[in-house]
């Protein structure tokens, strides 16, 4: 079982995830911030990762500290679990609808972080949250967890659709690129011979 444990404490947020990628969707979080919660639920049940995330962060002031150091540390754990990446499909992309939306997510778990954004939302907050916060949980679990991820909103009218199509393509793209290709079992993804 690829499993990792974090605890990531600084003077904004304390941060502790617990992640099981070969898991089942089952799922405990907290972060104090609704929206991000429920985002979160979504990512850890459509990728079928078992996840606990529990933060207390500086939410007195807003939320960017959470939501960014959430991002870090769920990319942190992520990293740990997969390890030297032996076997994994490593690619991974859908279109994924949610109703009047449709989002482009694709990812290389290569080892190089990069993280290309273009979405635009209609409002400018989901629940109590700022929206542009979306884009920076994914700039902190990509350079964090060294990935390459792209996602495109092609298009959508409602900021809560856009989101939650974004979250649940990113679980579908994980779980895809996490999974083991029995094929290259003992393999390494890559011509370098490591990622």
């Amino acid at each position: 079982m690829r499993k990792a444990e974090i605890n990531r404490i600084t003077k904004e947020t304390k941060i502790n995830i617990s992640l099981n990628i070969d898991g089942t969707g089952k799922n405990n979080i907290n972060s104090g911030v609704g929206f991000l919660d429920h985002m979160l639920i979504l990512f850890a049940k459509h990728g079928l990762f078992d996840l606990n995330i529990k933060c207390d962060g500086d939410l007195y002031i807003d939320a960017h500290h959470t939501v960014e150091d959430i991002g870090i540390a769920l990319g942190a754990a992520f990293k740990k679990a997969l390890g030297n990446k032996k076997g994994i499909k490593r690619y991974g992309d859908i279109y994924l609808p949610m109703d009047e939306t449709l989002c482009l997510v694709a990812v290389d778990l290569g080892g190089r972080n990069y993280l290309h954004f273009e979405a635009k939302f209609p409002s400018p907050f989901l629940g109590t949250m700022s929206s542009e916060l979306i884009k920076e949980f994914f700039f902190g679990f990509s350079r964090e967890c060294g990935i390459n991820l792209h996602i495109k909103l092609i298009h959508g009218e409602n900021s809560h659709h856009i989101s939650e199509a974004m979250f649940k393509g990113f679980a579908k793209v994980m779980d895809f690129a996490t999974s083991i290709d029995t094929r290259i079992i003992n393999e390494i993804p890559s011509t370098k011979g490591v990622i």
